[in-house]
């Protein structure tokens, strides 16, 4: 391989190309310290022949598994010539120098530490490295190349942990990270919310900085402006192809001007890149988005997310770094690196003013945080935080909801300037409960997320949700439970039948659940979509994981049919995987903050799942024209939730839009007048049109010439409605001139981010936390393996975990792990990554929703003689009494759990009944038990439309249906079954079926129309 060139002189680009990376990479290295600056400034800039041939030998060095920081040392020990001689080498894996420090132990030279289970030998023989007090390094005499450049990453990482400050989190000065502040501001309006994140910057050293700052938006977002103000100035940012926007930002940087470059690398993360800050001077950088917003029942619930939460992190090291992350690109993660923002004690935080206007009178509340409200007119709320700022651990959660619950948003709303083709988002609820019919048995898959990043409140969380999907299952419904980590086990092998003893069994199995290990999500997915590929797979997790796509692309290949619902517990959920999940799958997800009863969310989650819904939809206008329609394939109706369709119309008019498909099998039909206006000024309908036109065109698995066709697509409707996209970014350049005008590369600044409040695995409380929502972080929990941010500043580095002996690399001193907790069934699950760290000690017990069952009953009535009345008749059978006994909660928590309606729904068994004890038939006897139970319920004023406790309701009397034939035996008690389900069912197809099944006994049938005469009827036969 010859250096031999005709020219030595490069542009950024024609130098990357030649030695094949990427300019970002060349750029990074400039920074890292690898590579000098260029000598030239502004258009001139060149690159000259020694950066080539740094270039060349960073590859050979590469090739040979030496890490960035082994690499630098390298060039620095080596004369030009001799980096000349390196380059021209083949890239060969070759064994590399000696570390340079620290040095081996004197004498130490063959220590050959005895490995578990085995006796040592003469060919074990390990060379040993003291790293730190307490913690030593065994490399192997026979390791090959590869094993000892890992060793020596080892070493270098616990070195860099131990005697550097973490970079970005204060400077080499001393001084503070250049982010001040971030503050919201913006409205939340009818048709949708128009939001602004405001970022300050201040350099505070005595030369120019460069800040990168990694940052979450909402995934279903549209950007719609990017500004920077310095110097008294505004500038817009405008929207160009990705790698063009970053070559403008460079260009300006070595000519000396300001620019700020703003990238996205998932739908919901972003990368600010704020060039030559000058010292003593702040800049504001802002970015403007735009969100539909729709309602459900009346309310209306519009998320932020804070920060970017570190996150699982598989695959083998592989690629070039672009980015300032704390992880290294790897082969299933190829952009780890801009999406690892490090973990640090950060001294900025979050302020925010937002204006409510949803044309009529809300009420606004937040779960996740303490809130001032300013009324400025009847129907115009002005929000901000109590505290007045608030630390940026956690998602910012309002909830709006109108006071007479009726929808708050517009059906229709369009835009349209000149002659130019209008734009229009069509918003219907469908009504679908009159084309219901019976629920096919179904399979559900639960996945439950236990790994590290879990442990705090949000395994708790997810099992008290899993508790909750356990008991609306049917006994026609077959099941099984997933639990992963590193690994994955499973409660069943296969799918099991829903009964009282597979209830019982599963509410133990997810008791011993605890949280170890990294989210390897990637194989329990797959293999439950394998198991169930017509089924509903129900997903809770975090969703803190780097390799979304590869996820997501398993999951599509392996179902058919199979629909994902999933619910990301905690407080800073990475929700682009769960919402493209279930948007692919024609699912649905829903988010859980600390603060908010996770009860009523899973409730309505699993009646959407089992809800009537309408496929195979088509869209026909009539009198007008509707095209480039978005989505392209029109989604699943599903009975109650807001169905949006977006598109053009060339000509205004009036007319009809008609939409048709199937419910089951019966054909709907279903049309809406409509009148597309010759004038209209909403143009955040526009670009939230031209986003959704793009996310479908993101969505096709295309390859090839048509791939390429394709991005170019993008391309333009991005830059023509000015949308960042993975393609396309947003770049501002400020034209400086005289004294403001810098000469030289600017230090690089990161800055970290705060840990996420309750992930007690990096021990992270903000002091507001307790005062504001009452989460608290516990301590000494596990720390979870394959998670990049690393831990909070001053705190110990993680204990390494390494493969049992022989093996060529063994850390002395390292606490061993934990084991995962047993399960009584286990399938095919792989080895453990190598990713994992060792276990903490373990975590106390309790958590927020420990007390699920125990805080929603009533709270003068518990003791009343009508319920007492009820528990003495219900039994509880050997079953029931064991589960009892091992339950881990105290006996004073099970004992307000057993009172009120929780305790009384959570006796009810797995066919819907209750049992009881006493002479006569089951079928009676579980009649009675059951039509008294319901009754009390009525009594605290739960029936079929209770938002919470609804389902279990119609479950009881859908059973009591059942039962009804069997008991001509017992006329009274078959009058005050079907009496009770008809007060207690609310639908008007329910009682109809009530009304049938009473008509063999007439002092019944003639009561069914009068319900105070019934009531009185059924308290009699109830009192007998």
């Amino acid at each position: 391989m010859s250096l031999r060139k005709p020219r030595t002189e490069w542009k950024l680009a024609e130098l990357a190309e030649e030695a094949g990376v990427s300019p970002r990479t060349v750029r990074y290295y400039v920074q890292r310290g690898l590579l000098s600056a260029p000598n030239f400034r502004g258009p001139d800039t060149a690159y000259g022949e020694e950066h080539f041939i740094r270039l060349k030998a960073i590859r050979v060095l590469q090739a040979r598994f030496l890490p960035l920081d082994a690499i630098q040392a390298e060039l620095q020990r080596l004369s030009l010539d001799e980096l000349r001689t390196l380059a021209e080498s083949e890239p060969t894996p070759a064994p590399p120098p000696p570390p340079l420090a620290p040095s081996p132990v004197a004498g130490s030279h063959s220590v050959a530490p005895p490995a578990p289970g085995r006796r040592p030998t003469e060919m074990n023989h390990y060379q040993r490295w003291e790293l730190m007090p307490g913690l030593e390094l065994h490399v192997s005499d026979t390791a090959d190349a590869k094993v000892r450049a890992l060793a020596e990453r080892v070493r270098a990482l616990i070195e860099e942990a131990m005697t550097k400050v973490p970079a970005g989190l204060m400077t080499n000065s001393g001084l503070q990270i250049p982010l001040q502040g971030v503050e919201v501001t913006g409205e939340l309006l009818g048709g949708h919310a128009r939001v602004r994140v405001r970022q300050r910057y201040r350099n505070n050293e005595t030369t120019p900085v460069e800040a990168i700052y990694t940052f979450p938006l909402p995934s279903d977002a549209t950007l719609s402006a990017f500004t920077m103000t310095c110097a008294g100035r505004r500038i817009e940012g405008i929207v160009k192809e990705r790698e063009e926007a970053f070559q403008t930002y460079d260009d300006a940087l070595a000519a000396g001007h300001g620019a700020a470059l703003l990238d996205q690398e998932r739908s919901n993360v972003f990368t600010a890149q704020v060039g030559n800050l000058l010292p003593s001077e702040e800049t504001v950088i802002e970015v403007e988005f735009l969100q539909a917003v729709t309602a459900e029942e009346g309310s209306v619930r519009w998320m932020l997310p804070t920060l970017v939460a570190p996150r699982y992190i598989p695959g083998d090291t592989s690629g070039d770094r672009t980015g300032h992350g704390t992880a290294e690109p790897t082969s299933s993660v190829p952009d780890a690196d801009r999406i690892s923002p490090p973990i640090g004690q950060v001294n900025y935080g979050l302020r925010m003013d937002l204006l409510v206007d949803l044309g009529r009178e809300v009420v606004v509340e937040s779960p996740s945080h303490a809130i001032a409200l300013t009324k400025e007119s009847p129907t115009r709320t002005r929000v901000s935080f109590s505290r007045g700022e608030v630390s940026l651990d956690r998602d910012l959660v309002l909830s709006l909801r109108s006071p007479d619950t009726s929808a708050v948003f517009t059906p229709l709303v369009t835009h349209r300037q000149g002659d130019n083709p209008g734009t229009f988002a069509l918003t219907v609820v469908p009504d679908l409960l009159s084309l219901a019919t019976a629920v096919p048995k179904q399979e559900v898959i639960f996945l439950v997320d236990v790994s590290g990043s879990m442990d705090g409140d949000s395994l708790p969380q997810a099992k008290a949700a899993l508790r909750l999907c356990l008991r609306h299952l049917r006994e026609t419904d077959r099941f099984n439970i997933i639990a992963f980590e590193s690994n994955y086990h499973s409660f069943r092998p296969q799918p099991v039948p829903f009964t009282q003893r597979t209830l019982e069994d599963a509410d133990r199995w997810v008791d011993a659940l605890q949280a170890n290990g990294g989210t390897e999500l990637l194989k329990p997915l797959t293999f439950a979509a394998r198991t169930a590929p017509d089924g509903v797979l129900v997903l809770l997790t975090d969703g803190q994981v780097g390799n979304e796509e590869q996820i997501l692309r398993a999951v599509l290949a392996e179902r058919k049919t199979a629909r994902v619902y999933s619910f990301g517990i905690g407080t800073n959920v990475s929700d682009a995987l769960l919402r493209d999940l279930a948007r692919q799958t024609r699912g649905d997800v829903e988010f859980i903050h600390p603060g908010e009863r996770i009860d009523e969310k899973v409730v309505a989650q699993f009646s959407r799942a089992l809800a009537p819904r309408v496929t195979e939809l088509q869209v026909y206008f009539d009198g007008i024209e509707g095209v480039e329609l978005a989505p392209a394939e029109l989604p699943v109706m599903v009975d109650g939730i807001p169905w949006t369709l977006m598109g053009r119309y060339p000509r205004p008019g009036f007319g009809k839009v008609t939409l048709r498909g199937r419910s089951g099998v019966e054909p709907f039909a279903l049309s809406v007048n409509v009148h597309f206006p010759h004038e209209s000024d909403r143009p955040a309908v526009e670009k939230l049109w031209a986003a959704e036109r793009i996310k479908g065109w993101l969505d096709a698995s295309l390859t090839g010439r048509r791939a390429d066709a394709m991005k170019k697509r993008i391309v333009e409707l991005a830059v023509s409605h000015q949308l960042v996209t993975r393609y396309t970014s947003f770049v501002v350049v400020e034209q400086r001139t005289g004294d403001r005008r810098t000469s030289g590369q600017p230090e690089t600044r990161v800055v970290p981010v705060n840990a996420p409040a309750g992930w007690a695995m990096f021990g992270a409380q903000s002091k507001d936390e307790a005062a504001s929502t009452g989460v608290v972080a516990r301590p000494g929990a596990r720390g979870g393996g394959g998670y990049v941010g690393g831990p909070p500043a001053q705190m110990p580095p993680p204990g390494i975990m390494v493969p049992a002996s022989p093996s060529p690399i063994v850390v002395a001193g390292a606490p061993p792990p934990r084991p995962s907790a047993p399960a009584p069934a286990s399938a095919a699950a792989p080895s453990r990554s190598r990713r994992e760290v060792a276990a903490a000690p373990e975590k106390k017990k309790g958590g927020i929703l420990n007390r699920l069952f125990s805080e929603g009953g009533s709270s003068e009535a518990e003791s009343s003689k009508s319920f007492s009345g009820v528990m003495d008749y219900l039994a509880m059978d050997s079953g029931a009494e064991e589960e009892v006994a091992m339950e881990p909660a105290p006996r004073k928590q099970r004992e307000r759990a057993d009172s009120g309606a929780e305790g009384l729904l959570g006796q009810q068994l797995a066919n819907g009944l209750w049992a009881a004890s006493g002479a006569g038939p089951e079928p009676v006897r579980q009649a009675r038990a059951t039509a008294l139970a319901l009754l009390e319920l009525l009594r605290q004023g739960i029936t079929s439309s209770h938002a919470l406790h609804g389902a279990q309701v119609k479950k009881a009397v859908e059973a009591l249906l059942s039962l009804a034939g069997q008991l001509s035996s017992a006329p009274e008690v078959a009058e005050l079954a079907l009496g009770v389900a008809w007060l207690v069912a609310a639908g008007p197809r329910t009682r109809g079926r009530i009304e049938q099944a009473a008509k063999p006994w007439t002092s019944l049938s003639g009561r069914l129309g009068n319900d105070t005469e019934l009531r009185q009827h059924v308290d009699a036969l109830a009192s007998r």
